[in-house]
């Protein structure tokens, strides 16, 4: 189910390339999003309109961002470099139509 929402928003050029590199961790946190909501078959992940399609998204990031800030934070042999990984993931992603 969420392997079909990856490849609308793939198709809707919607993801970053590094969005589009982590394929697993994106498809799994996008089932996260879709289980909180209710959309459970593809059927309606195919009628989503692009608005909610990037509200998905959006909640999408934001759990990737947390995620990825909960690693850093826990792995104290963090470098600077991983905080600067970090900074660079908040910034939100440009639209491409």
């Amino acid at each position: 189910m969420s392997e079909f929402a990856f490849f609308r928003f793939k198709s809707a050029n919607m993801l970053t390339e590094d969005e589009e590199r982590d394929k697993e961790e994106m498809i799994s946190l996008t089932e996260q999003v879709l289980d909180s909501k209710g959309i459970e078959c593809d059927a309606r992940i195919a009628k989503i309109s692009e608005d909610r399609l990037r509200e998905i998204l959006e909640e999408v990031r934001k759990l990737r961002r947390k995620r990825k800030k909960n690693n850093v934070i826990s792995d104290v042999g963090s470098s600077n470099q991983e905080d600067t990984d970090i900074q660079t993931d908040n910034k939100e992603a440009p639209y491409v139509s």
